[in-house]
């Protein structure tokens, strides 16, 4: 025990301690683990503990892992969105519309999905949104269409919408516990200074309850881009992730130093992608807020966003005979890190509390 600790301090250290060397015995050390498999080599059981960056160079290079990697970011971003938009009205009903004594029968219900196996949920969409299912029978029962919609199941479409309903509860309960942490005088006061309902909740409700929807996308996000068995029994090959390459290295392919660097990759990529896409919020916010906000001011970020964007997607198409492959993915995360590290440093936390 470190000397000149107090006895409070003693105290709290040996309360914490179990919980601690929990965390890093099997947290911190299968993920160092992880790292060090990622600079080695393996050929069929034998593995080369010589230092490498070889899996690195192919990881990043390899058309087939890169596509993987973006459309794994992709269908995340896609679950992302349409699971916290959907989501907000949810909360917002059940914290300002139900009746207290009611909110808890509310949220049970809302529950009541994690009462199946996640596996049968799955099994489950597969079976709606299968040729011969209930989503096609009752379109062509109804006359929509003539024959069996092909695009809803075997591809990324397929994955996001499983994904979104899945992880629809993961969403909702920390936006209403943001929403139920409102001070309602305040939206009483805003009301009684003539500001019109949507302006209110555009510059009251939403920004206060901001918190509960960035833990709602981190909580989204970072699964559902490592996401396995969704992209497995209903992906097909146009929804497959880089979660299923991964499995495909270390168990069908014997080559566990490839997966671990294909793991280490896709915990870079969703760093620097949140921490990008967070920080540019508030970048946006403090670009709508210089001109007053409304109209003007959505459309100002709203063009920022587009250049922003337009900018990388250039880098990512046009890069490869400028930068190399793997120069193109990493002149790409330089725009990304440095941007996100410019705004947190001169840009202080604005009104949303980003």
């Amino acid at each position: 025990m470190p000397q000149g600790l107090s006895k409070e301090a003693r105290q709290g250290l040996i309360m914490v301690s179990p919980a601690l060397i929990y965390a890093l015995l099997l947290l911190a050390v299968p993920l160092l683990t992880i790292i060090m498999f990622s600079f080695w080599t393996q050929n069929f059981l034998t593995i080369n503990r010589t230092f490498t960056l070889e899996n690195y160079t192919e990881a990043l290079t390899d058309p087939l892992y890169r596509a993987l990697m973006l459309r794994s970011l992709r269908i995340s971003a896609w679950v992302t969105t349409i699971t916290v938009i959907l989501a907000f009205p949810i909360a917002y009903f059940i914290s300002f519309n139900v009746r207290p004594e009611k909110k808890a029968l509310w949220l049970f219900l809302i529950t009541i999905p994690f009462w199946t196996s996640y596996l049968i949920r799955i099994f489950l969409w597969r079976v709606i949104l299968a040729y011969d299912g209930p989503v096609n029978g009752t379109l062509i029962g109804l006359g929509v269409i003539e024959e069996p919609l092909s695009f809803i199941l075997y591809n990324a479409t397929a994955v996001v919408i499983t994904l979104a309903h899945a992880f629809a509860p993961f969403a909702i309960l920390p936006i209403f516990v943001s929403l139920e942490k409102i001070d309602r005088s305040l939206l009483e006061a805003a009301r009684d200074l003539g500001e019109a309902t949507i302006m209110t909740f555009l510059r009251v409700t939403l920004p206060l309850a901001m918190p509960g929807v960035l833990a709602a996308v981190l909580i989204v996000f970072i699964p559902t881009v490592g996401d396995y068995v969704t992209p497995r029994l209903v992906g097909g090959s146009g929804g497959t992730m880089i979660a299923n390459m991964i499995y495909v290295q270390i168990f069908d392919l014997s080559n566990r130093p490839m997966g671990a660097t294909l793991a280490v990759v896709a915990m870079m990529a969703v760093t620097i992608t949140l921490a990008w896409a967070i920080l540019h919020i508030r970048f946006w916010v403090h670009l709508s807020d210089g001109v007053g906000g409304g109209v003007r001011g959505f459309v100002l970020a709203a063009a920022a966003f587009v250049i922003e964007i337009s900018v990388l997607r250039w880098v990512l198409l046009n890069g490869d005979p400028y930068f190399g492959p793997a120069g193109t993915m990493g002149v790409m995360a330089a725009i990304m890190v440095g941007g996100a590290i410019a705004i947190a440093v001169l840009l202080p936390k604005g009104r949303w509390g980003i």
